[in-house]
């Protein structure tokens, strides 16, 4: 049937049909929230082009994520480290004492039921910025897999309960995967950024991290924003090495990607809503040119209905709370 017998607008009429009829939620157990933590006691940096964010320290990381915890029942983070002091080759990271292991212990004894993904990457703890060993001006890649693997080791030690490498190293899934299975951590799992694009997104993310590179780009690990194939190869090598889950890097200009892992592989999809993308958000609302909360809202539907099953955002806790100020279910 077609015009006039069917009339699509009967359906949105008014706020309980739509509601009834809706398609795509987000919901508080869709959403994962980073958070930096950083040395010292009582720090707490605001992180300039990221509003409401900071690096922590881990006394009050604590009680932040104790209060997210509480206050939204979000209980899902990622966790990034800022080292007191960083190396050529990231090793830094790897040590029991490090600053990502001695917040998971932390955490893990104040807030027992908050799971924490722990990111692995060099990126934060190396002197040059990039993401793991410089030979001949360009991360070697095997040597790279080799400090990645045992900081993964050190991480689940600590007792993180997902082990996510960020790197874009080739293999490192499968050495991670090795390494904790012959340690006893067979039951840890792995979420792989497998598709991670060499993207302008993660401006304020570097500010964040204290990790811009300090020479060149990351063009020759991180992927060509122009393909898609090559994304879909990406998922299938670190399936095939044993990744529980995958990642899309960064969401909002990778929707299609999103959707397309999802097709192809039926699996548990996970999508980063970046701080480029968390931050021009911020900076129109600030100018007054957007509806703020609504578009919050908009995004992570979008992210959601492109094929995500769970979200990275750093919305994650505001966008909570606010559709609980409004009553709605979430």
């Amino acid at each position: 049937m077609s015009y006039p017998v069917t009339r699509l607008r009967r359906l949105r009429k008014n706020a309980t049909i739509r509601k009834m009829i809706r398609e795509t939620e987000v919901n508080r157990d869709d959403l994962i929230m980073p958070y930096f933590v950083c040395p010292g006691e009582h720090v707490r940096n605001p992180i300039r082009s990221m509003p409401g964010n900071f690096q922590l320290s881990i006394d009050l990381l604590v009680g932040e994520v104790n209060d997210l915890v509480t206050q939204t029942g979000i209980d899902k983070i990622l966790l990034f480290g800022i080292p007191e002091t960083k190396d050529e080759d990231g090793s830094v990271a790897c040590r029991p004492d490090a600053i990502v292991p001695t917040a998971i212990r932390a955490l893990k004894s104040a807030v027992p039921d908050v799971l924490i993904i722990a990111d692995v990457c060099n990126c934060e703890y190396t002197t040059h910025g990039h993401c793991g060993t410089i030979v001949d001006g360009d991360v070697n890649n095997d040597l790279t897999v080799k400090t990645l693997t045992e900081q993964s080791l050190t991480l689940a030690k600590a007792g993180a309960d997902f082990i996510a490498p960020s790197d874009m190293m080739d293999g490192r899934v499968g050495a991670i995967r090795r390494a904790l299975d012959e340690n006893g951590f067979e039951n840890t799992p792995i979420l792989a950024y497998s598709a991670k694009y060499a993207s302008g997104f993660y401006g304020p993310f570097r500010e964040a991290a204290e990790s811009a590179p300090k020479f060149g780009d990351r063009n020759t690990y991180q992927m060509d924003p122009a393909n898609s194939l090559e994304a879909l190869r990406e998922v299938e090598q670190d399936l095939a090495e044993g990744a529980d889950l995958v990642m899309v890097k960064p969401a909002l200009s990778y929707l299609d990607i999103i959707s397309r892992v999802k097709e192809a592989f039926n699996i548990p999809v996970v999508a980063y809503n970046v701080s480029g993308e968390f931050s021009m958000v911020k900076a129109a609302g600030a100018n007054g040119w957007i509806d703020e909360e609504r578009l919050i809202k908009e995004i992570l539907t979008s992210i959601k209905r492109a094929g995500a099953d769970l979200i990275i955002t750093y919305h994650a806790k505001e966008f909570v709370l606010s559709e609980m100020r409004k009553g709605n279910r979430v």
